[in-house]
């Protein structure tokens, strides 16, 4: 991978961004729900679809052994990335929704008893939701929800009030992908212990814009998905406490799982692969080495000023030019919100990631994303897998806008003036 001096030197990387959209250049702001992928990811899928295509763990030939190195590889990377302490730390999933379902059945099934609570953060998306719903019907529990502020913060205050120590599990989106705002997960885990309760981090944002820490943070799980840091779909992680992990059942069972079989009782296999049954996606986990290698070398050195130098351009014009529109609502502030407010140290509680989603009065969102979309920008509406949160703030659809470090302040201004032209169409 050569040196990367400029925001240029990073598009170059990737193929897709070179594409036109009804002959209009691609304009892609949609990276909220998935990234585009570099040239080494493409490279790698490739070669191992052509070459190193073979089960992994299972056979004695050269294919599986390749192909069984690279899995464990990015299990590998992925412990790097984060910070874990071991490799057993590290379970494959199909992405966070898998990941926190998992994490919710085999946690619960374990720790979940009738009348204890499951807390959740109201900004959750619903893979954060609906599992622990699930479990709570199974075991009799309940959910506790931290309530959303006006300007998008969690309400901390109340947070503290509603944890007691009936909450045996809480589970909060590191940063929202409806509002883009860093949440302190770091007090919400110590409060958390406080009480006794371990703590799950929804990273499937933050992964993407901040350096996670686990043994710093002490969260007992962190989730995420390959496909919105640069790797392929069907790549994801479960962070857990090697202590919880050995202690809960499996989520489910098949091969590779297991030590020894009869059909009187099943013993399985040690962490991490307890937790991985079946023949996994292995190109794609294997396709996180190179993701998180490329996403890494864009956080040291110059290339990381220069991102940081343009998101941080990027968040304050979407901020400016979103609030000078007539009937435009902007959700998630922050503390953009407070006149005279310290703006937040760089990725830190409180700090805005350059995601931004808005209603636009007279102007209906699906309408705007076509309109948009003839223009050659990727945007996403709709409800975003966060009912609970638009219902919240009183609406049933968002615009979403929502950039990585390939895009440029001159994408940002021209979707405004797209966004200018398509509200003109419409009103």
């Amino acid at each position: 991978m050569c040196s990367m001096k400029s925001i240029e030197d990073i598009r170059g990387n990737f193929p897709a961004l070179q594409q036109n959209v009804w002959g209009k250049p691609l304009v892609y702001l949609d990276n909220g729900a998935t990234s585009q992928k570099p040239q080494c990811v493409i490279d790698l899928v490739d070669r191992m679809h052509c070459g190193a295509n073979a089960n992994v763990h299972r056979a004695m030939h050269k294919l599986s052994d390749e192909a069984t190195a690279l899995y464990e590889g990015a299990r590998e990377k992925v412990g790097e990335f984060i910070n874990a302490p071991a490799r057993e730390n590290i379970i494959f999933t199909s992405g966070t929704t898998a990941s926190i379902n998992l994490v919710a059945s085999s946690f619960c099934r374990k720790f979940l008893r009738e009348g204890d609570k499951v807390m959740i953060s109201g900004d959750s998306h619903h893979s954060n939701i609906v599992p622990w719903q699930m479990a709570c019907e199974m075991a009799g529990a309940s959910i506790v929800v931290i309530p959303v502020k006006d300007n998008g913060e969690l309400d901390m205050e109340e947070f503290h009030r509603l944890l007691d120590e009936k909450v045996k599990i809480v589970a909060v989106e590191h940063i929202s992908n409806v509002l883009g705002l860093v949440n302190p997960v770091k007090e919400v885990i110590e409060a958390a212990h406080s009480k006794g309760a371990a703590v799950l981090v929804d990273g499937a944002q933050g992964i993407v814009h901040c350096k996670v820490d686990v043994q710093e943070l002490d969260c007992e799980f962190y989730v995420c998905s390959g496909h919105k840091i640069y790797a392929t779909t069907g790549s994801g992680v479960v962070y857990g406490k090697k202590e919880l992990l050995e202690a809960m059942p499996p989520y489910m069972g098949g091969g590779d799982m297991v030590d020894t079989v009869t059909f009187e009782k099943t013993t399985y296999a040690p962490l991490p692969l307890k937790f991985e049954a079946g023949t996994p996606n292995f190109i794609a986990q294997a396709s996180l080495a190179p993701a998180l290698e490329f996403a890494q070398s864009l956080r040291e050195g110059e290339i990381a000023q220069v991102i940081e130098a343009e998101e941080r351009k990027i968040i304050a014009y979407l901020k400016d030019e979103l609030q000078k529109i007539e009937g435009c609502t902007v959700y998630g502030l922050g503390w953009m919100q407070q006149e005279g407010a310290a703006e937040p140290q760089w990725g830190a509680p409180g700090s805005k990631i350059p995601l931004f989603s808005f209603n636009i009065e007279g102007c209906f969102p699906s309408d705007l994303a076509q309109l948009l979309d003839k223009m050659g920008v990727a945007v996403r509406t709709g409800l975003m897998c966060c009912e609970p949160l638009m219902t919240r703030f009183g609406v049933t659809s968002m615009v979403r806008v929502s950039f990585l470090p390939y895009n440029t302040l001159q994408e940002a201004e021209y979707f405004i003036a797209s966004l200018h032209r398509a509200v003109r169409m419409l009103r």
